[in-house]
């Protein structure tokens, strides 16, 4: 590639971001509409701890699915209508070169909007930044990515902008809606579970979310960046494929066709995902509170092992209730530790026991104390009877969470037990808890 055409890229890449800059609707899809989304998300999640937190993955989401389904096929529509893309046809410069580049200067846009979003959303609400900011960006582009290709395809298809608002909004409200995006998917009926494996607003959600405040990262996200690459491989080159310089060319059966195939690798992967047990319904422990005093009544609470034998260590009270000064340290960070704060109550009592069960099986030299500051902690966060189902629960449901094998910035960093092993402990503890709940084991 020479000089002249590096060059003449370069200056296609800062007028294209210009025109942006100026345009209303690119100012509309690109920023007013992640804004309007972060204060509404704000206004319902902002009473969450940290606030924000678990929802921002479907808020980058949204910002992503603005400036790449509306606000890039509709520049480029609006600029084939006026003649702009004829005349750059007469360039001699490769056709590709020239999306390419509009792409990236897309992709610059709507990483601003994110940037922005996150921004505000620290200082607004005080939502903290991703967990894992270089994972963050890996899946910010794989989403993008994916999306744009969507966009283009959009844009080759489209006879007019009226026509980008139509198709964008027929991709647009079911992610929204049932795809996972606007609803989290544990509020969704499980039909709307299911279906949402169909669309790329699922995986989008499911990369990001984990980016911003899964201990684990990206782990487990294989599937997700698998299904996002198909999508947006398969859009983005039937897209190029049918891109129109000209809007006099018309798109005809064969365009239409080429389209209904790009939208075939939405239900390639949602078939592969029924297939192999992606799409199996995400519950959120709504059973819990069908527990009763019957089922306490029948579990037994004389085969657990004593407060100060080798497995599960319980100190007794702190005196003036103030535990030692690291124990302390850990209780306050407990405060903002995200696997005990996704706000599904099951899943963070889990977590929360999960940290009594990590430093019982690292021999930690405070074991007893930080299993002892863990009730602590249950005890003030919920209500008696809440905490008291939650438990029972957890006992009769041991899998029911996802055990944490790792909570280094907890500053328990003794090896890394099985999953099965912190499960175990982690029941026990339960069951330890409740039996002083319930006064069914008069230790203190």
């Amino acid at each position: 590639m020479n000089r002249r055409l590096i060059v003449g890229l370069w200056r296609h890449f800062a007028l294209t971001l210009a025109l942006n800059v100026r345009s209303g609707r690119a100012f509309v899809y690109g920023y007013l509409v992640p804004m309007l989304f972060l204060f509404a998300f704000g206004g319902i999640f902002r009473a969450d701890n940290p606030p924000l937190l678990h929802e921002f993955g479907q808020l980058l989401t949204i910002t992503i699915l603005g400036g790449a389904c509306f606000g890039l096929p509709t520049a480029l529509v609006a600029e084939r209508e006026r003649g702009v893309w004829r005349r750059y046809r007469l360039l001699p410069v490769p056709t590709l070169a020239l999306v390419v580049v509009t792409l990236a200067a897309r992709l610059v846009i709507v990483a601003s909007a994110a940037a922005l979003q996150c921004v505000v959303a620290r200082l607004v609400y005080g939502t903290p930044w991703p967990l894992h900011l270089g994972a963050a960006l890996v899946a910010f582009a794989a989403v993008s990515g994916s999306f744009l290709g969507l966009g283009l395809l959009i844009a080759a298809i489209a006879e007019d902008v009226p026509t980008v608002q139509a198709l964008g909004q027929a991709l647009f409200l079911p992610m929204i809606l049932i795809g996972g995006v606007g609803v989290p998917l544990v509020a969704l009926p499980s039909w709307a579970q299911r279906l949402s494996g169909f669309m790329p607003g699922r995986y989008a959600v499911d990369v990001l979310q984990r980016a911003m405040s899964e201990q684990r990262g990206l782990e487990g996200a294989g599937f997700s960046f698998v299904a996002l690459l198909v999508i947006g491989a398969s859009a983005g080159l039937i897209g190029a494929k049918l891109f129109r310089w000209d809007n006099a060319s018309r798109a005809g059966r064969r365009a239409r066709l080429l389209a209904l195939a790009g939208l075939g690798a939405w239900v390639a992967v949602g078939a592969l995902a029924m297939r192999t047990g992606q799409l199996e319904p995400v519950a959120a422990h709504a059973d819990y509170a069908s527990i009763t005093d019957e089922d306490v009544d029948r579990l037994r609470f004389d085969d657990l092992p004593g407060d100060n034998e080798l497995v599960t260590r319980l100190a007794p009270p702190f005196p003036n209730g103030k535990p030692p000064a690291r124990v302390a340290e850990i209780a306050a960070s407990l405060k903002t530790w995200a696997p005990a704060r996704t706000g599904d109550v099951v899943d963070d009592v889990h977590a929360l026991l999960c940290v009594a069960a990590l430093a019982d099986i690292g021999a930690d030299p405070q074991e007893a104390e930080i299993g002892r500051m863990i009730f602590d902690e249950l005890q003030a966060r919920y209500r008696h009877a809440l905490l008291r189902q939650v438990l029972v629960w957890i006992v009769l449901h041991p899998d029911s969470a996802t055990a944490v094998t790792a909570a280094p910035e907890l500053d328990l960093r003794r090896g890394r037990p099985s999953e099965q092993m912190v499960q175990e402990r982690a029941g026990l503890y339960a069951k330890k808890y409740l039996g002083r709940l319930t006064g069914r084991i008069s230790a203190p």
